[in-house]
């Protein structure tokens, strides 16, 4: 596999570094200015990622070392297929998050705009920096930068329920992962003495025990808590206190997707495919992701907060991803990595729906929302494109991950994960289908009251419907994404 020495990498993750010092400085005092500097950066960083797309698809990886620490600690970036697929999705929704951030910190008049355009600029920068390190050192660092820089961003009403919320999501994300990842960092360098990313894991030749590769593979687990699986997620509904365009910058650009795209690269290569079939890890992770699924799915039916269900759904829906990839099969992880897009776009839309209501209506439950979609029908029609999305139903974007993943339990022999697939896909009907019938077919109260109540601010609704047109486009044309991941595929799968 030929190999590139360039910037580029190192250009993706700078440039919105850049940008949140230019957004502090400039500050307040000239907001069309600060948020030129985040649309900028936005679109840069999207250009030098999509430049680099025809090298990986011509099989070809794209290096630069930034610093040496040690002769064993390197600061390293290769851009690989699985790489690029993250960093594509995540650049790219950036740019209509930010669109949307403009809209919804103005429509509401929020304080503290400057520090917020700043820290979401540095975790899209970390965001960049996990999607494109080349081994474990690297991407722990960017890792933990990503949760300290959230962290004001959770905390951003400055409410005691804010910084409530912000404590406990700092002390899970925190400490999970410098008690249970870097314990995990630690015992696989000892072992292997590499931390190099590869295709067919670090552990192949090692002399090593089935108890210490059981206990190396549940800690790195454990502490990957951006994944939200269950027990250690508890940290994601709480942090629903943050502003709107917070909760989907966590829900479907940055935080979370790092958590699970970190699962894939340990699965995937520090592990690697035969040693985990060989030790049958594979289910293991399969019956916890399973577990998970279905219980953040029986949970989110009870919340009538709309983002506190959205919250839940997004636990469900993350151990998608989780369990494609554990079943070890190529369909499993092509259905799991286009989840990833899939439920981007999808959630997104959610959220940025949620926040649209809010400014509008300043209403938060769903028992509050009663023929809302007569009067934000755009708003309502884009959250019941998403949910349809995330339901599964054609043709939206999630059918396809669906499609694959169960496809992914039959080349695995496995019907435990079909009935989990289909019994999680009643209850996401269970828990959305409601929201639309009320929006829709229910008579509003303001009506009654003779409220009139309108769409948001343009700069909000727009970016709602691209997101939602995005999950249609990707039903219609997913050859986009599948082109990248069947280089994975044949990168992890094909060498073994």
């Amino acid at each position: 596999m030929e190999t590139i020495i360039s910037l580029k990498p190192i250009l993706a993750v700078i440039v919105s570094t850049i940008a949140s010092f230019l957004i502090a400085i400039t500050g307040d005092r000239a907001r069309n200015l600060r948020e030129t500097w985040t649309i900028l950066a936005a679109v840069i960083k999207f250009g030098i990622v999509i430049s680099m797309l025809p090298d990986i698809l011509n099989g070809k990886i794209i290096e630069y070392t930034l610093l040496k620490i040690t002769p064993e600690l390197i600061l390293h970036f290769k851009v690989d297929a699985l790489g690029i697929f993250f960093a594509i999705t995540a650049s790219f929704l950036w740019i209509i998050t930010s669109f949307y951030s403009i809209g919804y910190m103005r429509g509401l008049n929020e304080h503290g705009q400057t520090r917020y355009f700043a820290y979401f600029a540095i975790a899209l920068s970390a965001t960049m920096g996990v999607a494109f390190s080349a081994n474990m050192f690297t991407a722990f660092l960017f890792y933990e930068i990503i949760t300290i820089s959230t962290f004001p961003l959770v905390a951003h009403k400055e409410t005691e329920e804010a910084k409530r919320g912000a404590r406990k999501y700092l002390a899970y994300l925190l400490g999970t992962s410098v008690a249970f990842q870097l314990t995990a960092i630690v015992i696989t360098y000892n072992i292997t003495g590499n931390l190099n990313f590869s295709y067919k894991g670090v552990f192949i030749g090692a002399n090593i025990s089935h108890t210490i590769i059981t206990i190396t593979f549940l800690l790195y687990i454990a502490g990957i808590t951006k994944a939200a699986i269950m027990p250690l997620h508890s940290w994601l509904p709480a942090a629903m206190v943050a502003p709107t365009p917070v909760s989907a910058l966590l829900h479907a650009v940055a935080v979370v997707k790092t958590g699970v795209f970190m699962v894939m690269r340990v699965v995937l290569h520090i592990f690697g495919i035969d040693l985990l079939k060989s030790f049958d890890l594979g289910t293991v992770l399969a019956i916890i992701a399973s577990f998970t699924i279905i219980s953040a799915s029986i949970m989110a039916l009870k919340q009538d907060n709309l983002k506190l269900r959205l919250a839940y759904s997004t636990v469900s829906q993350l151990s998608y991803i989780v369990l494609g990839v554990a079943l070890l099969t190529p369909s499993g992880i092509t259905g799991s990595i286009m989840h990833i897009v899939g439920h981007a776009f999808g959630k997104i839309t959610l959220f940025f729906t949620a926040g649209a209501i809010y400014v509008a209506t300043h209403k938060t439950k769903i028992s509050e929302l009663d023929g809302i979609g007569k009067q934000m029908p755009f708003t309502m029609g884009a959250f019941t494109v998403g949910a349809l999305s995330m339901i599964g139903i054609p043709p939206f974007a999630g059918f396809i991950s669906k499609w694959y993943l169960s496809l992914g339990a039959l080349e695995a022999g496995d019907i435990f994960v079909l009935a989990v697939l289909a019994t999680s896909t009643i209850l996401n009907a269970c828990y959305f289908m409601p929201i639309i019938y009320i929006a829709f077919l229910k008579e509003s109260k303001s009506i009654i009251n003779n409220r009139k109540i309108n769409e948001a601010p343009m700069l909000i609704v727009i970016p709602l419907v691209i997101a939602a047109i995005g999950t249609v486009f990707i039903f219609f044309y997913p050859s986009i994404f599948i082109d990248i991941i069947k280089v994975i595929i044949l990168a992890v799968i094909g060498n073994n």
